[in-house]
Order: structure tokens, then sequence, then C-alpha cells
């Protein structure tokens, strides 16, 4: 294995969501910004959200009923 070619490794790296939920992880950056994490992912908090793919539906229906 060759020497000097490794990342220094950060056993209390800081970990920032944008939820505004802060965790200490290990890491070879000091600092993450994450977008989820734990405490907001739906996965873990039983969210469920909720897509508008009527509002797709009826944009496809008028786009091809005016062709037709």
């Amino acid at each position: 294995m060759k020497d000097k070619i490794h990342p220094k490794y950060y056993t209390d790296a800081k970990a920032i969501c944008s939820c505004g939920n802060t965790f200490i992880t290990g890491s070879t950056k000091q600092m993450l910004k994450v977008e989820l994490c734990s405490k907001c992912h739906p996965a873990f908090t039983g969210e469920r959200r909720v897509v508008d793919t009527a509002g797709r539906v009826e944009r496809f229906k008028r786009r091809y009923q005016q062709k037709g």
C-alpha cells in the first residue's frame, strides 16, 4: 500500500441538515451540509408527501385534445 495517498479522516466531523439538525459523524471532510437526515426524511418520520399527478394528467389531456 502506498504511503500518504489517503485523505485525512475526521472522527468528529459536523453534519448540518437543511432542517437545522446537526450531528457528529466520521468523514474525510470536517463539515458536511446535507439535505435530508433521520429527523426529516419521510422514511424515518412516516410522513407521506402528495405528488400533484392530477395536474400532469390534465395538462396531457388538454395538449392532445387540441391536436385530435
